[in-house]
């Protein structure tokens, strides 16, 4: 056993040392595969081909036809995102798709070396050669590879929530790149709770601030489009896709191929989620209470992801951030932690969506779902709540006091008792 553990050492050590290289290498043979085997960055044709008909009028009857099984792609975002996608239109298609995979993977190296940050004291730890070897592996994780493949936005705003809070010295800085985030897609509003729980009242004001502002702002560009979406578009998950589809790993999804029509709104699906919610504030709780701002930021994020009525499994690009606090995070020599690690690798590096999906496109299409099928396609929340129990009773209380990063002033301590 000792000799074991110390060959994984001397590797750890061997890759550390080489963190650059094994990052260049990473990037460079993904870059080789999307050339061999080139996906259909769908989303990305969505956003581009959508954002100019926020000024005709027309956002929200775009669509790109595909096949089944979601024969057809609505835009489904907020009008500020189109407001922001509008740029994309002016550019050559081979253009835009380089420059947004390129932004995406600079983006997934800013996930991996904030939330290094948010778990790390300044000065304490490889910070630096551990982001990298970090976004090296996560490159092929599923969640990652698949809003790569799929043009998705995911990781660029996964990168700005959390570089903003690991890396902006202000609450402002700190707010408004969580109101930004949630202003293009709703679902990284789940940060404010995160603001909340550590009582960063001025980052949560200038969090509501900055989505208020980007709101109105699209609001004056295109009143109609706005009007429309504000008042009924937001909440028809029919136009996002179906909900019982594998792909769709959110509790919702799990629950209506175990129990058959869409659970959602039954007793059972309420009882699932007071107690997904229990879990998730118990480990909200006992994240805040030992300083730990990456378990709460998990926390929360991962909470958003199971209670959204669709969470497709490129969204949960939340992994990355949930398997680093697992493997450096307080008491992460205990058993539970490294079964939850073990098992969210096997989730994500192992594909095991895209494996399920490819079955049921091909043999599922009406009638009760396979059973064996439904409870292999409860992996990401079994792996989310397994990380709430984890992060609940598995950390050890840290006798440091975490620090913003680049230094805080005292006027802002009040706001963020995790930045203190």
């Amino acid at each position: 056993m000792e000799g074991t553990r110390a060959r994984g050492l001397a590797v750890g050590r061997w890759l550390t040392e080489r963190a650059g290289r094994c990052l260049a290498a990473s990037v460079a043979l993904y870059a080789l595969t999307a050339l061999v085997d080139p996906s259909q960055p769908l989303d990305l044709r969505v956003y581009r081909g959508g954002a100019p008909h926020l000024f005709s009028g027309g956002l929200y009857d775009f669509a790109v036809h595909t096949g089944p099984p979601i024969p057809v792609l609505p835009f489904t975002y907020p009008p500020f995102a189109a407001l922001l996608f509008t740029p994309l239109a002016a550019l050559p298609w081979d253009v835009a798709l380089v420059l947004w995979r390129a932004v995406s993977v600079a983006a997934l190296l800013v996930l991996t070396a904030g939330s290094l940050r948010l778990l790390t004291p300044p000065g304490g730890g490889r910070v630096r050669e551990r982001a990298l070897l970090w976004a090296a592996a996560g490159l092929w994780l599923e969640p990652v590879r698949h809003t790569l493949d799929q043009g998705q936005i995911n990781l660029l705003l996964g990168g700005l929530v959390v570089g903003g809070l690991a890396l902006c010295r202000t609450a402002a800085a700190r707010g408004a790149t969580v109101g930004l985030a949630a202003s293009v897609k709703l679902t990284p509003a789940v940060g404010g709770l995160y603001l909340l729980a550590t009582r960063q009242w001025r980052a949560a004001l200038w969090a509501t601030a900055a989505g208020a502002a980007a709101t109105v702002l699209a609001w004056c560009v295109s009143p109609g489009q706005s009007w429309r979406y504000w008042t009924s578009l937001v909440t028809d998950t029919s136009r996002v896709g179906p909900v019982r589809t594998v792909r769709n790993q959110s509790l919702r999804g799990a629950l209506t191929r175990l129990l058959g029509p869409d659970a959602g709104g039954t007793a059972l699906w309420w009882t699932a989620l007071a107690l997904v919610t229990l879990a998730a504030a118990w480990a909200l709780y006992a994240a805040a209470r030992r300083k730990d701002r990456l378990g709460a930021l998990v926390a929360v994020q991962l909470y958003g992801l199971l209670v959204c009525p669709i969470s497709w499994s490129h969204h949960w690009i939340w992994c990355v951030p949930a398997m680093i606090w697992l493997a450096h995070g307080p008491g992460r020599r205990l058993p539970l932690r490294r079964v939850a690690l073990a098992l969210w690798a096997l989730v994500t590096a192992g594909r095991l969506v895209p494996r399920l999906s490819r079955i049921e496109d091909a043999t599922v299409h009406s009638g009760p779902y396979p059973a064996l099928m439904a409870w292999l396609g409860t992996g990401f929340a079994v792996c989310a709540v397994l990380t709430f129990l984890v992060l609940a009773t598995g950390g050890e209380r840290r006798r440091e006091h975490a620090a913003v990063p680049g230094g805080q002033r005292s006027g802002d301590r009040s706001d963020s008792s995790l930045l203190s």
